[in-house]
C-alpha cells in the first residue's frame, strides 16, 4: 500500500538562530515533524508540518494510562554530505515490538522510514558536522482515544521529530547502584522502550542526582543481585580481559542496537564477549582482585560512555583512569568511525537517504 505525504514547509527557518559549536542535547528541535493518523484499523492522514505544539483533548488515554513508546535514532553526514542514519531499521523492529507488547498497532516500515526520509531531506541543514555531533531522531507514538476508561485504545498517533545535539554526557559517568528501588521485573515491560519504564525511575534519579551521581544501574527485580541495565544505557564491563554484558533472555533488558553493534565489533576484534547474568558480588569481586579492567555503557544517545565509579551500599569503587582503557577507547572509536561514514561499512548498518528522489518531489 502506497501512503501519501502531504508537505506543509515553515515560512520561516529557524536555523539561523543555532549555535552548532555548543549543541546541548534534546532541547533544540528542528523546522519540521511527521505526523499520521491510526484509527479504524489504518494509518492515514501522513504529513510533514512545521514543527510545533499538538493540541490534545484532557482525557487522552495516553495521559492517563501511559500507553506511549519511543525511539532514538541518530544520522549524520558523510563525507559527501549525504544524510546517513545509523541502523534504523534496528530501530523500527524494535519500535513493534514494544508496539506489540503495548497493545498498539504496528507502524508499516514504509511509514517509519518515509517519515524518517522525508524530515532528513527537508531539514538536512539541521545536521551538524562538528565532532560529537549528530542529529537525534524521535519517532514516537502515543494512544489518542478521549475518553476516560481503562481498555486498549483504538486511536493512535505516530510523530518523529529531530533535534541537533552534540554529547550526552561530558564526562565519565557516576552511578549509583540501587539495592531499593526496582526497574523491571520478567514478564513485565522491561524489554520495551515505553513511557512508564522511565518515568517508575524519576523518583530514585532524583534521589541520587542529590547526592552527586548521574545514573542508577538497576538490578533484577527478584534476588537484587544481578546487573540490569543503566537509565539511558546497557551495560558492559570487563573483568581480566573478558567483555561480559546482561543477557536478554529474562526480557527485563531493552535489546540495544549500539550494545548489539559493539558486540559485533569486539568479537571482530578476536576479544571474548559474554552475554550472560552478571551480580554485583562478582563485580566487586573482580574489583577488589584489581581485575575490573573496564565498565561502559552504551546507547543511542550515549554512543559508548565510559563509567567513573559506582556506589553500592556505602562504598565507591573507582574505575581505571579512561586513557588507559585500550578496548574500550578502540570500540568507541570503531562504531564512531563507521557512524559518521569516516570507516568501511562492513556490516551494511548505514542506511543513506535518498535525498535526490525526494528533493524532487517535496515543494
Amino acid at each position: 500500500m502506497g501512503y501519501k505525504i502531504h508537505i506543509e514547509r515553515t515560512k520561516r527557518s529557524r536555523i539561523g538562530n543555532v549555535d552548532f559549536s555548543n549543541l546541548p542535547f534534546g532541547s533544540i528541535f528542528s523546522d519540521h515533524m511527521f505526523i499520521a493518523e491510526y484509527e479504524n484499523g489504518d494509518w492515514d492522514n501522513c504529513r510533514v508540518v512545521p514543527f510545533g505544539n499538538i493540541s490534545i483533548h484532557p482525557a487522552l488515554s495516553a495521559l492517563h494510562y501511559g500507553q506511549a513508546i519511543f525511539e532514538g535514532i541518530k544520522a549524520e553526514k558523510n563525507n559527501e554530505g549525504v544524510p546517513i542514519v545509523f541502523r534504523p531499521q534496528k530501530n523500527f523492529e524494535r519500535f513493534n515490538l514494544s508496539a506489540e507488547r503495548m497493545a498498539m498497532p504496528q507502524v508499516p516500515e514504509e511509514i517509519f522510514m518515509g517519515a524518517i526520509d522525508h524530515l532528513l531531506t527537508i531539514d538536512r541543514d539541521w545536521i551538524p558536522t562538528s565532532p560529537d555531533s549528530s542529529l537525534y531522531i524521535r519517532p514516537f507514538m502515543f494512544a489518542a482515544e478521549e475518553i476516560v476508561g481503562i481498555k486498549p485504545a483504538e486511536r493512535f498517533i505516530f510523530c518523529v521529530f529531530t533535534s541537533p545535539v552534540g554529547k550526552y554526557y561530558h564526562h565519565p559517568v557516576r552511578v549509583y547502584v540501587h539495592d531499593k528501588y526496582v526497574r523491571a521485573f520478567p514478564g513485565g515491560t522491561g524489554y520495551a522502550k515505553c513511557a512508564g519504564n522511565y518515568a517508575a525511575a524519576m523518583m530514585p534519579l532524583r534521589e541520587i542526582k542529590k547526592l552527586g551521581y548521574d545514573q542508577i544501574l538497576w538490578l533484577d527485580g527478584i534476588h537484587h543481585r544481578y546487573l540490569q541495565e543503566i537509565g539511558t544505557m546497557n551495560i558492559f564491563v570487563i573483568i581480566d580481559g573478558i567483555i561480559i554484558t546482561p543477557s536478554l533472555h529474562e526480557g527485563t533488558i531493552l535489546h540495544g542496537v549500539t550494545r548489539d553493534s559493539i558486540i559485533t565489533l569486539a568479537q571482530e576484534e578476536g576479544y571474548v564477549v559474554q552475554e550472560r547474568d552478571i551480580s554485583i558480588d562478582e563485580v566487586i569481586d573482580a574489583h577488589n582482585q584489581g581485575k575490573l579492567d573496564d565498565m561502559f555503557g552504551t546507547g543511542t544517545a550515549a554512543v559508548l560512555s565510559h563509567i567513573g565509579e559506582f556506589f553500592y551500599k556505602g562504598e565507591v569503587y573507582e574505575l581505571p583512569p579512561v586513557e588507559l582503557r585500550d578496548v574500550s577507547n578502540k570500540l568507541r572509536q570503531r562504531l564512531i568511525a563507521i557512524k559518521s561514514g569516516k570507516a568501511e561499512d562492513l556490516y551494511g548498518w548505514l542506511y543513506h537517504v535518498p535525498v535526490g528522489v525526494y528533493a524532487a518531489q517535496i515543494p
